[in-house]
């Protein structure tokens, strides 16, 4: 996992491959935050259309 390093010429994390890994979980994590906006989003529209506004 050395793409960093391949594309910028680089080595911020001394060829370890920290920076990739982060860089992998952070594209995970905001995909993540993303599919549940959408799920926890509905779920509180029908929570809302059941139960109506208070």
């Amino acid at each position: 996992m050395d793409f960093f390093e391949a594309w910028f010429g680089i080595s911020p994390d001394h060829g370890n491959g920290s920076l990739e890994a982060l860089w992998v979980v952070a594209i995970l994590a905001v995909a993540g935050a993303f599919l549940m906006r959408g799920r926890v989003g509905a779920q509180v529209r029908a929570w809302v259309r059941r139960n109506g506004r208070r």
